[in-house]
């Protein structure tokens, strides 16, 4: 799921900047451009965790909605089974739109999580480790409903096949699908389900890399935990552990949501499916998954694949994020 990268980037709470010397910028000056700094630490993080794992996504996607040159496969085989039939760029389809959605959709994530975390501290009065769960939920879903478009147009290029292509690139991907699928509201087919699946994916991301954040850096701060370069008076995890961490928080919530995240791949495809009119609505899509394909092969059909995407997307997430952290003075 596209949201990985960034509900765990998010989670972690960005500590108060320092008092800032006069002529040294201000705290006034740093306050001024912090959404900005952490939109655009938060976009390059996602962008390369992305890349790093788009071959990985663009198979999850075959095997999801069991394109018929690659149902037959497996995950690996279907890596190797790309490659020679539509070459090792095959592997990178839908990637470009991929970007273009992952950039504002983790800066959106992120300032999401830490607007409604303190709306949910001050005016509801909960705080403790659930703000981070309900905080994190509702951020996730605006950030959703913010880029689904995009991601609606990613998948329908990453489904294509060398040599029967619907669509020639994104710009015509979103002419078609507004021209043939009932205008606006045809980029918003699978929301839904993509926003039951986000509310306990994001929510409980969120939940368990923040517990487990501040769980280890109060009990084993020199063992878990360094300085931030930027600031030595804040505590960061360090590159590893921030990997242990967003990974079982990822594998988590991915189990929880993922039968809403096949179900959604399968309503944005839409017409590209030969079943299209069985799976108009989400009960119906999901009805039709399980009743042909049960529950291993149908609805956690490609589980194993966000697995193994998970150490890779986020060790270079985590890695990319707290550089750009402290290259923007974030901490």
């Amino acid at each position: 799921m596209a949201a990985a990268a960034a509900a765990a980037l998010a989670a972690a709470d960005p500590p108060p900047a320092m008092p800032q010397a006069a002529g040294a910028g201000g705290p006034a000056a740093r306050r001024d451009f912090y959404w900005l700094r952490s939109f655009l630490a938060g976009g390059i993080a996602g962008c390369c965790a992305k890349t790093t794992v788009a071959p990985l996504d663009r198979v999850k996607v075959l095997l999801q909605a069991h394109n018929h040159h690659y149902k037959h496969l497996g995950v690996f085989s279907a890596l190797r089974a790309v490659p020679q039939k539509e070459g090792y760029l095959g592997l990178y389809k839908g990637n470009g739109a991929m970007m273009i959605r992952i950039f504002p959709y983790g800066a959106i994530q992120f300032m999401a999580f830490e607007h409604y975390k303190t709306l949910i501290t001050t005016k509801l009065g909960v705080s403790g480790h659930v703000h981070r769960l309900m905080a994190g939920s509702m951020a996730g879903m605006t950030a959703v409903i913010c880029t689904y478009p995009l991601d609606m147009v990613r998948v329908r290029l990453a489904f294509q096949v060398k040599g029967e292509h619907t669509y020639t690139g994104i710009i015509h991907a979103f002419k078609t699908i507004y021209a043939k699928e009932g205008g606006f509201l045809g980029f918003y087919r699978g929301l839904m389900p993509t926003i039951l699946g986000m509310a306990p994916y994001a929510g409980v991301s969120f939940f368990t890399f923040g517990t487990l954040k501040s769980v280890g850096l109060s009990h084993a701060p020199t063992l878990l935990g360094r300085p931030s370069s930027d600031n030595p008076n804040v505590l960061v995890l360090k590159t590893h552990i921030n990997l242990l961490c967003g990974g079982v928080a990822g594998a988590i919530a991915q189990t929880i949501s993922y039968p809403f995240d096949v179900t959604r791949r399968r309503m944005q495809l839409g017409t590209a499916l030969p079943e299209f009119e069985k799976c108009l609505t989400m009960w119906e899509t999901m009805k039709y998954v399980y009743g042909h394909h049960g529950i291993r092969r149908g609805l956690y059909r490609g589980l194993s694949l966000n697995y193994i995407r998970c150490v890779p997307s986020q060790a270079v997430a985590f890695t990319t994020y707290e550089l750009m952290k402290q290259f923007f003075h974030l901490n």
